[in-house]
């Protein structure tokens, strides 16, 4: 699998427990269900590692996300442009080994097909406002 099936794996886990109010391992589990063929343990351990670290940092991320999205409130936003935030967010805090531009790209990219006609361009424009404060506070060698 490759990283990117695993982010859309990763969303999908995200939006199921945003709006279901669900368990992380139940919604990583479903939306596993439909892959065809044996999920090798590097993509279960990393789709895994995106869901439980984004829903055990949701506070710090909601804040930091709250005081950048210019004109808008959270409760407001389309539950998938957040989760591709959520996501964009810790992967930048925490993923000090993928690139600042490629996690960029996967959430406009994950947002264009997850979302709306505008949902790539308004991930791109809150991930811009939110870049120089998260990597300032990203995690060392993490």
């Amino acid at each position: 699998m490759k990283r990117h099936e695993a982010r859309q794996r990763a969303l999908q886990a995200l939006y199921q427990i945003d709006v279901g109010k669900g368990e992380a391992e139940a919604a990583i589990e479903h939306v596993l269900e439909d892959v065809s063929g044996p999920i090798e343990a590097v993509d279960w351990t990393y789709i895994r590692r995106l869901v439980h670290g984004t829903t055990e940092r949701l506070p710090d991320i909601d804040d930091l996300l709250a005081a950048r999205v210019e004109g808008w409130h959270l409760d407001r936003l389309a539950r998938v442009d957040l989760n591709v935030l959520r996501l964009a967010v810790y992967e930048l805090l925490v993923e000090s080994d993928v690139d600042v531009a490629t996690i960029v790209d996967e959430a406009v990219e994950l947002a264009k097909d997850f979302g709306t006609d505008e949902s790539g361009k308004f991930v791109n424009g809150v991930l811009a406002r939110v870049l120089p404060v998260v990597r300032q506070d990203a995690e060392p060698n993490a």
